[in-house]
């Protein structure tokens, strides 16, 4: 795994500066900046932990693959008080992420194995279209460490680009820094996190409407059925 985490840093140490811009041109077809995105994904979880009961002030937090970042300001508005860290194995990555938002969050370097930190650390945990960049090998080898690194009862969310979904596949294959991805189907994300010891786990699939049929959204909560979204996420509870 070692090589694997080497290229996987390499990789997006090489990206780290330009990350934003690269995004902001491959998904012009959203008619959606990068914040929508990564917006979305953090109040979908606020809504999730409500229904629960989970939401609360002073939640620790962990986002695993955080790269330069795009989720900390959202954390800040969507999830209050919330106690945020942020785990990546690119180190350049962390940096740029600090810069954008210093000292908004806990920042903090993974070399691709073990979580440095102990268990049950976390109410919450999240990987925002992390995974598709992993070898499908060491999948469950890391989703058992953020089982790890969970409190009892808490949850993972893990979000993923849709391969059924042709407009996603378009901007996946246009990226440069996604040009090593392999796309997940939701199905076997949930069977890897069963695999991984997670006690349940549900499917939601998300973003069927463009930009100019924003006006649409509202539409999108009786949808999540529906597996044509162009991402969706899987929530599984430790």
């Amino acid at each position: 795994m070692d090589a694997d985490r080497s290229k996987l840093e390499s990789e997006f140490d090489r990206f780290a500066d330009e990350y934003y811009e690269q995004l902001k041109s491959r998904i012009t077809l959203s008619g959606e900046k990068p914040e929508y995105f990564a917006e979305y994904k953090i109040v979908d979880i606020g809504r999730e932990l409500a229904r629960q009961g989970q939401l609360r002030p002073g939640l620790s937090v962990l986002d695993f693959g955080a790269g330069t970042g795009s989720s900390i300001p959202w954390v800040g508005r969507h999830l209050p008080g919330a106690h945020l860290t942020c785990l990546d194995p690119s180190r350049r990555s962390l940096e740029v992420a600090e810069r954008r938002f210093p000292g908004q969050a806990r920042l903090m370097y993974f070399d691709g194995r073990r979580i440095p930190l102990a268990d049950g650390s976390f109410d919450v945990a999240y990987a925002m279209c992390v995974f598709h960049h992993i070898d499908r090998i060491h999948h469950v080898a890391l989703m058992s460490e953020l089982r790890r690194v969970l409190k009892e009862g808490a949850q993972l969310f893990i979000f993923e680009h849709n391969p059924w979904n042709p407009l996603t596949r378009r901007v996946v294959n246009d990226c440069r820094f996604d040009e090593n991805a392999v796309l997940i189907r939701a199905s076997e994300l949930e069977s890897e996190l069963f695999a991984a010891g997670f006690a349940a786990a549900a499917i939601r699939y998300r973003i069927f409407f463009p930009g100019f049929a924003r006006a649409l959204r509202p539409l999108e909560r009786w949808m999540t059925w529906l597996p044509l979204g162009g991402q969706y996420y899987v929530r599984a509870t430790r």
